[in-house]
């Protein structure tokens, strides 16, 4: 039985053939987007997503507006990892007959369009049908970037240092924390209330990866969507490099820090975050400050030759295993 990445690297191996045979495809399976050469100036980039009632989210712990900003958020955060802009998306729902005479779907739409608003993307497409018992929805989002811009996993150097924005962790403790039975209330505990909305409402890095994909700041580039482990391990297989971080240098949400002991761990292997990962070249560092100075990203380590990934804290380094998210 495959595993989820075997597939990919399967259907990857796959479509070598047809890439080739299709010259204004550029980036095929394997990276946040595929690449398809659009003008002299400009490529798409595009990107799918699937979120499945279930298995992606619960309806009893989420309000419709935030599940329909997520359905965009997850896909705008591919965007971003290749720095482009976003500027269009198909969106098909299937629905149960149950859910479809309530309010749900105008509430759904409104998240959506809410987010769409902010970042200038056009719905232009997308399908409607019925499930037996479950919601099913898949993102479709298109974006631009220029030409041979794009940022994908496989440019990493030895030497590169690695950043990564935002805080890490604090979706996975929501995700914990809703399994436990806590619930979004308004006016309820701070701490516990950010968690939640890490995970039912996360923020993508747009307007940083723009930043990032205009100024020519990063080697590689990869969105925080399987967890830090996973992801890291991701980018650097695409490189064929290694990696060292450091664990007193990972940004752990300070709202975790509070409530769980294990914090580090969530930061390393929780998923759904939606930050990014990318690797800059120690010659753009003084650009890279200059471009960023507004923005919360910290330096976690360095890419190596060896193609080891490891961690180190005060007293020991280790080799550092994937242990993010996966389906199968």
């Amino acid at each position: 039985m495959k595993s989820e990445f075997e597939l990919i690297d399967y259907l990857k191996r796959k479509s070598l053939d047809s890439l080739k045979a299709h010259p204004k495809l550029q980036v095929g399976i394997g990276d946040d987007c595929a690449v398809i050469s659009k003008d002299s100036k400009t490529d798409t980039v595009i990107t799918s997503d699937l979120l499945i009632e279930g298995v992606d989210f619960r309806l009893e712990w989420m309000i419709a507006e935030h599940l329909g900003h997520k359905a965009l958020a997850v896909s705008l955060s591919d965007i971003a990892a290749m720095g482009a802009k976003p500027v269009w998306a198909m969106l098909s729902i299937g629905l149960p007959a149950k859910i479809w005479k309530t309010n749900f779907v105008d509430e759904f739409y409104e998240g959506w369009f809410e987010l769409a608003r902010k970042f200038g993307v056009a719905l232009i497409g997308g399908d409607v049908s019925k499930t037996p018992d479950k919601i099913v929805i898949d993102s479709i989002v298109g974006g631009e970037v220029k030409k041979g811009k794009a940022i994908l996993r496989s440019g990493a150097k030895a030497g590169d240092l690695i950043f990564v924005t935002g805080s890490l962790g604090g979706a996975a403790a929501g995700l914990k924390l809703l399994e436990k039975g806590e619930r979004f209330k308004k006016n309820s505990n701070k701490s516990i209330q950010n968690l939640l909305m890490r995970q039912l409402k996360p923020d993508p890095q747009t307007e940083i990866g723009q930043i990032i994909g205009e100024n020519g700041l990063a080697t590689a580039m990869i969105d925080l969507s399987d967890g830090l482990s996973s992801d890291l391990s991701h980018l650097c297989c695409a490189s064929g490099v290694g990696a060292r971080i450091f664990a007193d240098k990972i940004p752990v949400n300070k709202n975790l820090k509070k409530l769980f002991p294990d914090a580090l761990d969530f930061a390393l292997n929780g998923g759904e975050d939606f930050e990014l990962l990318f690797t800059v070249d120690p010659k753009k560092l003084l650009k890279f400050e200059k471009e960023l100075t507004d923005f919360p990203v910290e330096n976690v380590g360095e890419i190596a030759a060896n193609p080891e990934i490891r961690i180190s804290d005060s007293t020991a380094t280790k080799i550092l295993e994937p242990k993010g998210f996966r389906h199968f």
